[in-house]
């Protein structure tokens, strides 16, 4: 305990230098616009910027590259629930009740909880990182191919019903989403589905994308399309951008709820922030005395999954570092940065290159710092887009939203993706259908796929098999045993109305 205090406190001599803490707030600050504007994607924003690093040290430039990922689960919340379009991935469940709170004149406090629980689960998931990283590394590496499609199904089965009354309409959006997450080639077996004989469809849709269509394109098509009540939004005072006692109060259980669920989630391959985000708004959706709220504006909606997606953030970096194994896009491309400057994470990352993984960790605690700085003196700025009016935000949100659908491949196709399915998504919606069990598909889909087909060769073809493995079987007769429930839940209410009729 006394050696890493004392290795962190030079990660910190390290970290404090001038070149650093410029790679530090530089990397925070692009991370915070990538988080902000739809498209770009926290992957492809350290892609872009991998070339300018080449003169750099190894130091300031993985202190930049992580300043980019963790900053980007930071500025994903602010458009979310500024004008309902998820900058980021992670950030999709937080259009669900920022957004409303944002119309009902609470945007500042939805801002701020945001930012407040992003640092208390930065925070806490470096702590975690700092002193606990070989042991949960270790533990994570226990999980293969069966556990990885047993913890899927379990999170299929937890968030079918996530946001819609109606089950069977939220599980029909779920199958809607499995179905676009097989489009492209077939990781496995190396098969071409469903293209269409259209090349570009062979790398299958890409999240951003889908997400920027059914949340982003859906909503923009209600503004334009529905008459809107003229609203007059007067000017906030100050003492109204931040949240009361109440809302600060219904928060903090949430947010430490979320941080563990979301660093435990972290340590799984996998779109981690953003099964940790709906993890979490599911979590606090159940265990909520008001569900009813959720959807409508519940201020838990916004701390637990903004907490969860930073937690996570933390927590991926540790099969990074003790193990060199990349468990989310964003940790593979700062692997890269890694390899490009001389540098190989894993077990003798600490020994070999102490100056490298103590100088990183402590500067992911100063970054955290400079993200509070940047994110809520400035609420204000942030919530006076409400005062724009939509004749005029409308248009600059759908050139900004094809632009980075665009931006992300470079291709026409995704542009086209971006309106059918956002034009699909307005008109589904109006039958009640919702479109977060439709990402959840998205997100679980390929591994789902990639677990089971692996799975069924590990265990010689037997189902039974991987029923019986213990920690895989364990997760499987939990997903199976929430699944009766689910079922029954609607039927006995079934039975009982014909009863009573």
């Amino acid at each position: 305990m006394l050696d890493t205090f004392q290795a962190l406190f030079q990660g910190f001599a390290v970290s404090f230098s001038l070149q650093n803490i410029l790679a530090c707030i530089a990397g925070v600050m692009v991370g915070t616009l990538t988080g902000v504007l739809p498209g770009i994607g926290v992957t492809g924003a350290m892609a872009l910027l991998l070339p300018l690093s080449y003169g750099m040290d190894a130091v300031p430039a993985t202190i930049m590259f992580a300043g980019i990922y963790y900053g980007a689960m930071y500025g994903g919340s602010t458009t979310s629930i500024l004008v309902n379009l998820p900058g980021e991935a992670a950030s999709v469940i937080t259009c669900l009740d920022g957004n409303q709170m944002a119309k009902k004149g609470r945007a500042g406090a939805a801002l701020s909880i945001a930012a407040i629980g992003s640092f208390i689960a930065g925070t806490i998931g470096l702590i975690g990182l700092t002193f606990c990283a070989p042991v949960l590394s270790r533990a994570a590496l226990r999980f293969g191919p069966p556990e990885y499609f047993a913890i899927s199904i379990l999170g299929l089965v937890l968030l079918t019903n996530l946001t819609g009354k109606n089950a069977v309409k939220s599980f029909f959006m779920v199958l809607v989403g499995l179905m676009l997450s097989t489009v492209g080639v077939d990781s496995i077996a190396g098969i071409t589905r469903m293209t269409f004989g259209i090349p570009s469809l062979m790398r299958g849709f890409e999240f951003g994308v889908v997400a920027m269509a059914v949340f982003g394109i859906n909503d923009l098509f209600g503004t334009l399309v529905e008459p809107q009540e003229k609203m007059e939004i007067g000017r906030v005072k100050l003492r109204e951008l931040y949240p009361t006692k109440q809302e600060m109060k219904r928060s903090v259980g949430p947010i430490f709820r979320g941080t563990f669920l979301g660093f435990l989630i972290g340590l799984m391959p996998g779109p981690a922030g953003t099964l940790a985000s709906f993890s979490s708004y599911s979590v606090e959706k159940k265990l909520s005395k008001h569900p009813e709220e959720f959807g409508h504006g519940a201020i838990e909606g916004v701390a637990g999954p903004e907490s969860s997606n930073n937690a996570a953030s933390s927590a991926a970096m540790v099969p990074l570092l003790s193990l060199g194994l990349p468990f989310a896009p964003p940790a593979a491309m700062l692997l890269t940065g890694f390899i490009v400057h001389g540098i190989t994470p894993g077990p003798t990352l600490i020994t070999q290159h102490p100056n490298v993984f103590w100088g990183l960790v402590a500067s992911m605690y100063i970054g955290n710092i400079f993200l509070v700085i940047i994110n809520l003196p400035f609420v204000g700025v942030w919530a006076s887009m409400l005062r724009t009016p939509a004749n005029i935000l409308m248009p600059v949100v759908m050139v900004v939203t094809f632009t980075g659908a665009f931006a992300t491949n470079n291709s026409i196709t995704d542009m086209v993706v971006l309106l059918v399915l956002g034009i699909f998504a307005y008109f589904i919606s109006k039958y009640g259908y919702s479109m977060a069990p439709l990402a959840v598909g998205i997100v679980l889909g390929s591994t789902i796929e990639k677990g089971l087909i692996q799975g069924m060769i590990i265990c010689h073809g037997s189902i039974w098999e991987m029923l019986t493995r213990p920690l895989s079987g364990t997760i499987l007769w939990a997903a199976l045993l929430l699944l009766a429930v689910t079922i029954f839940k609607p039927v006995k209410k079934l039975l009982l109305n014909s009863k009573e009729d």
